[in-house]
């Protein structure tokens, strides 16, 4: 499968993926997260790319290299982490922490 190594193909398996047809459905930034959850690590952000591509590739898409999903990643991150910085500052100004507890 392109973009998929060994040492890929063992986060993978740690996730539960052990086949190419695993990927199918797969959102990758949870599949990232999983990873990182499991592990106790935060892995390099290529890792994403990596999932991003393979699972591009079992819905369908042309096999490309990872880091032509580099660019996309940024924009995504960049956007959910302004959109907690907004959430953030919501919960600030009504006084009341993610939990619902009253501050």
């Amino acid at each position: 499968m392109p973009n998929i190594g060994p040492s890929i193909a063992d986060d993978l398996r740690q996730i539960g993926v052990s086949s190419p047809q695993d990927l199918l459905g797969k959102d990758p930034y949870a599949m990232y997260d999983e990873l990182c959850r499991i592990t106790g690590v935060r892995h390099d952000p290529c890792v994403l790319d990596v999932f991003i591509a393979a699972t591009r590739f079992m819905a369908g898409e042309p096999a490309k290299p990872w880091w032509k999903y580099t660019p996309e990643r940024k924009r995504k991150l960049a956007a959910m982490s302004k959109g907690k910085a907004k959430h953030q500052t919501g919960l600030e100004r009504t006084g009341t922490t993610e939990s619902g507890e009253q501050t």
